[in-house]
């Protein structure tokens, strides 16, 4: 499973590296919303929330739905630009349709990437927001009907939500973090002009990688999606301080693709490929070799100890040993003729943040 984005034909000066204020807005909101999520924030998360006024907590409250669960295509601009401000007038320039189309996309959607029109002209659109936003509790639920009633004060107001969350604690956060985001961009976009394209994926994370042909950007995730780059617009990567385990892709039909990545930082461990996730719960899901990792855990032993002390033939243990070689669980050494075999702790130990991580990302 991934997220495909179409590059065939596309020059290289169209794939753009870029911070943006807005796109790091929501990331912040989303781990005041969901701490759960970025357990490295938490004091963070637990400060700036205890110190909002109280109207404005209630407030985000009621919009939380556009970064809770996910975040809002909203969030993320095409066109990032040097401050908030800037970037809230290009809201401002979208017209009721797409913005209330991209407001529920995700919440309020369950048919995200078929292009489906928006709920002020259609029906059948509108009832599905409608009953998916009153299954999300009636804040939700009242929000959404408002917003369908009349766009244009719901505008208004989540514009001024905006731009008190900048005064309350945004800016000072942005200017803490904005140079980091600069020269990760820079960096980025030197890689791409010094070595290409793979080497700049690479470096954005081990879960974004140039298809074998060339022809297309995978971004490894537990979802699947497909759209294209066109010429005109081109890709926008979007460094964040803010959002890691996350990595988000828009590939809404029509809009610009935009993937948010986290900056590398020393303390956050790399991704781990899903499928290599998936082959390592299957190997472990297995009642013989989780019998077999109990002793292995303990320390080093050979086939036939294995198959003396679980009263297996040596080939029934070698085929599980592969299993469990193959996933990356096991280290192996020879000592003359004998060849032993240990669970790696680290490794394993690691699998329930790695699962977290991959479904998160």
């Amino acid at each position: 499973m991934s997220v495909d984005i179409d590059i065939a034909g596309l020059p290289p000066e169209r794939i753009r590296f870029c911070p943006s204020p807005l796109a790091e807005l929501g990331a912040m909101l989303h781990a005041l919303a969901e701490p759960g999520h970025h357990p490295g924030l938490h004091g963070w998360a637990t400060a700036t929330a205890s110190a909002l006024d109280a109207d404005l907590a209630d407030r985000l409250t009621e919009a939380d739905f556009l970064w809770r669960s996910t975040r809002s295509d909203l969030l993320l601009p095409a066109v990032p630009r040097a401050t908030l401000a800037e970037e809230l007038d290009d809201l401002d320039r979208m017209d009721d349709e797409d913005f209330t189309s991209a407001a529920f996309e995700i919440t309020c959607n369950s048919e995200y990437g078929k292009g489906w029109p928006s709920p002020l002209v259609d029906e059948r659109q509108r009832a599905r927001v409608l009953e998916l936003s009153a299954a999300r509790g009636p804040r939700q639920a009242t929000f959404v009907a408002r917003m369908l009633e009349d766009p244009g004060p719901l505008r208004g107001w989540l514009r001024r939500l905006l731009e008190d969350c900048e005064r309350a604690f945004f800016n000072d956060n942005w200017q803490r973090v904005r140079v980091q985001l600069a020269a990760d961009a820079r960096q980025k976009g030197d890689l791409l002009r010094r070595k290409g394209l793979a080497a700049a994926l690479e470096a954005v994370s081990p879960a974004v990688s140039l298809g074998e042909d060339g022809t297309r950007i995978v971004v490894d995730k537990l979802t699947s999606g497909r759209t294209r780059a066109g010429r005109e617009h081109g890709v926008v990567f979007v460094p964040t301080a803010f959002g890691w385990p996350h990595l988000f892709a828009v590939h809404r039909p029509g809009w610009r693709p935009v993937v948010q990545y986290p900056v590398a930082a020393a303390e956050l461990p790399q991704p781990t490929a899903l499928r290599l996730v998936q082959r390592r719960m299957e190997a472990l899901s297995h009642p013989v070799r989780m019998r077999l990792c109990r002793t292995l855990s303990r320390g080093p032993h050979t086939t036939g100890e294995l198959a003396a002390a679980y009263d297996l033939t040596p080939p029934e243990v070698s085929r599980h040993i592969s299993v469990l070689k193959k996933a990356g669980l096991l280290s192996t050494r020879r000592r003359g003729r004998y060849v032993l075999h240990q669970l790696d702790l680290t490794t394993v130990a690691r699998l329930g943040s790695d699962f977290l991580e991959t479904v998160l990302r």
